[in-house]
């Protein structure tokens, strides 16, 4: 499978950032990677089925 991949400034609720995607074709499913949800800062809780901050460490 070929699909071609850009970049993307997307701005949720939760937060906003620039996160590379994969552009779908007709019949694809959109999903949200993990590369987003972790430029995000956020975590899927999979109990729950929400979104949800991530606890992250200054370093």
């Amino acid at each position: 499978m070929r699909r071609k991949v850009s970049e993307y400034y997307i701005i949720l609720p939760q937060g906003e950032g620039h996160t590379p995607v994969v552009l779908g074709e007709e019949g694809d499913q959109p999903v949200l990677g993990a590369v987003t949800l972790e430029i995000l800062g956020l975590i899927l809780d999979p109990f729950k089925r929400e979104l949800r901050s991530m606890r992250m460490m200054l370093v």
